[in-house]
């Protein structure tokens, strides 16, 4: 299906780029902050992107879908160009705009499709990205190995992001979008979407944790050899893909369970990687943290798709909780630099209780 096939083309470059960073690294001579700064610019591109894709492709959703999927896979190419830090960053900024408009134009166009054909969608295209991101880390590092240069990977991934746009013209044009949103008003839409995207994005500053922090948590304070610890956020990956693949098998689970299985599960399972005494049980907590958290952010936004058919709801949502891949880094980094990488980890496990809470709110 068109919408798995851009989920996961899109996912390709970000699994590809964790591995090319070392060698960008290399080529550009820059120090780790100097790349830790370029890299900042993709969620300073990304937020305002979200903002006014939102705001054009309701109602485009196929023409908004194969346009931003194109323009990511160009802005990629762009990356292979850069000579100097500074251009890094500038390309980096049109990447997190393109990618940002890209998951809004995703999103929205899974919400009308599950409107229009009745079927649950969000769990398999949300599933296909950690599937992606698995098998083009280790392929990027083949390729390297077989002497592709980075600029060479990152033209073929571009090419791979600009082939699978052209899929979505299999989609139905649609029938464009309802003038209005419902009864609830703006402000009712609004409230609605900060609950769920404030929910959401204590989902993704744990999700973006582990991606970022597993592997040194296990070197540095497991003392795990560097091809062990690398494998932790595939581990984390692989759960991410079955949590979202069981509930998708299953008869429709309430939201409200999802809440609760991502409140305790969640959060347990990232304090045990945090505190847990050995590779083993990290590892065990971070495949459990995933296996929870999974369903239930693609939930959400399904949910939000059929209470608002104009797609505003989807919109402020997916934007709101994008929030939560931008503090993830600096929490993290305030905690460990108070508690230690360990307790700050372990600590993330409070962001589970916002779930228990809502849980329990819907069942009163």
């Amino acid at each position: 299906m068109p919408l798995i096939a851009v989920s996961a083309a899109w996912a390709v470059f970000w699994g590809s780029w964790s591995a090319l960073l070392p060698a960008i690294k290399l080529e550009l001579g820059i120090s780790a902050g100097d790349l830790g700064l370029a890299l900042s610019a993709v969620p300073v591109g990304a937020l305002p992107a979200m903002a006014l894709a939102g705001r054009l492709a309701r109602g485009r959703e196929r023409a908004a879908l194969m346009m931003t999927t194109a323009l990511f896979g160009l802005s990629v190419a762009g990356i292979g160009l850069v000579a100097a830090p500074w251009q890094l960053a500038a390309a980096l900024l049109v990447v997190g705009a393109a990618s940002g408009a890209l998951d809004i134009a995703l999103n929205l166009a899974t919400g009308r499709a599950e409107r229009e054909t009745g079927r649950r969608l969000f769990q398999p295209v949300h599933a296909a990205f950690p599937v992606a991101v698995i098998a083009a880390a280790p392929a990027t590092g083949l390729a390297r190995s077989l002497g592709l240069s980075v600029g060479t990977v990152l033209l073929l991934v571009a090419l791979i992001v600009i082939v699978t746009s052209l899929s979505v013209l299999a989609l139905p044009a649609g029938q464009g979008a309802p003038a209005t949103s419902p009864d609830t008003g703006k402000g009712g839409l609004w409230g609605a979407a900060i609950v769920l995207g404030a929910l959401a994005a204590c989902v993704l500053i744990i999700e973006n944790s582990v991606e970022q922090w597993s592997v040194l948590l296990l070197e540095e304070h497991r003392g795990a050899a560097p091809l062990v610890s690398s494998a932790a956020p595939s581990v984390y990956m692989a759960a991410l893909t079955a949590g979202r693949l069981l509930v998708q098998a299953l008869p429709r689970v309430p939201l409200k369970a999802l809440y609760l299985v991502a409140g305790l599960g969640g959060g347990a399972g990232i304090a045990l990687a945090g505190l847990g005494g050995s590779v083993l049980i990290s590892m065990a907590g971070f495949a459990l943290t995933g296996l929870a958290l999974a369903p239930l952010v693609p939930a959400l936004l399904s949910r939000a798709a059929a209470d608002d058919p104009s797609g505003t709801l989807v919109w402020w949502v997916s934007t709101i909780s994008y929030t939560g891949f931008v503090v993830s880094p600096l929490l993290v980094a305030g905690l460990s630099a108070r508690l230690g990488l360990p307790m700050a980890l372990a600590a993330l496990g409070l962001l589970g209780l916002p779930l228990v809470a809502r849980f329990v709110m819907d069942r009163s």
